[in-house]
């Protein structure tokens, strides 16, 4: 169904069908689904490649500080703005989506309850293992939340910190841990692993994800076109399939 609607975006694109050259981009894990749908009909449509290298916000920041070249980068806003103020993307930013912290467990496994702030605090003091990503845009919110709840030293022992949501993961789809705390798109993609559900809106902290093009961008014109089909209308459904937001 996403197919005949994307494929409408792409009306004046103006780019050459000849053209050849790679897109190379970096993305953060929290697009990662979305993008990945949308990956095949922009290449279809234009004749262009996309070379996309994904992991968290933080180590594609530090790429591109140490000199990475790329044509398009997609990351949390803070580091998009970060990223531009400092000369590495061009001044004009796009905001994409935002997503919330969900709740993932080994596919198979009872669902607990995360419907209210106390339930959700009960699953956690239940629970006798949790991962998250150390080095994750939600980090910060899964802590706020356990600092919130009064919870964290009891909490302590239970947590292992993984390099990165794939990572943390594959440690509850292995069955090493119980419980993974981590953005609702990371959660829904994972080979087995399902989402519970997302945080309680009380306790619930949004993450918000903007793309920007390298301020040495080879193919800037091509970067742009794929903004625009990211931004479109036609990718909406796809963003809500993912668990994300479109802004």
């Amino acid at each position: 169904m996403y197919s005949r609607l994307i494929a409408l975006a792409f009306t004046g694109l103006g780019l050459a069908s000849a053209q050849t050259t790679s897109v190379r981009v970096l993305g953060s894990n929290g697009v990662r689904a979305v993008i990945e749908e949308l990956k095949p009909q922009y290449e279809q449509k234009t004749g262009r490649r996309l070379e996309i290298q994904w992991g968290s916000t933080t180590d594609q920041v530090k790429k591109i500080n140490s000199g990475e070249s790329f044509d398009l980068t997609i990351l949390t806003t803070e580091a998009i703005d970060q990223l531009a103020k400092a000369g590495k993307l061009m001044p004009k930013t796009a905001p994409v989506a935002r997503c919330g912290v969900g709740v993932g467990i080994r596919s198979g496994s009872s669902k607990p309850d995360i419907a209210t702030p106390e339930a959700m605090k009960r699953t956690l003091l239940q629970a006798k293992s949790i991962t998250y990503a150390e080095d994750g845009a939600s980090r910060a919110y899964v802590e706020k939340m356990m600092d919130h709840f009064g919870i964290t030293a009891q909490m302590k022992p239970k947590i292992m910190l993984a390099h990165g949501s794939v990572a943390a993961d594959a440690l509850v789809a292995d069955g090493k841990a119980e419980m993974v705390l981590t953005l609702a798109s990371e959660i829904l993609p994972a080979p087995g692993v399902t989402l519970v559900g997302t945080l309680p809106e009380q306790v619930q902290g949004y993450i918000n994800f903007a793309a920007g093009i390298s301020a040495n961008a080879k193919n800037a014109d091509a970067a742009e076109a794929f903004i625009n089909v990211i931004k479109s209308s036609a990718a909406k459904p796809v963003y809500q399939a993912k668990g994300m937001e479109p802004r």
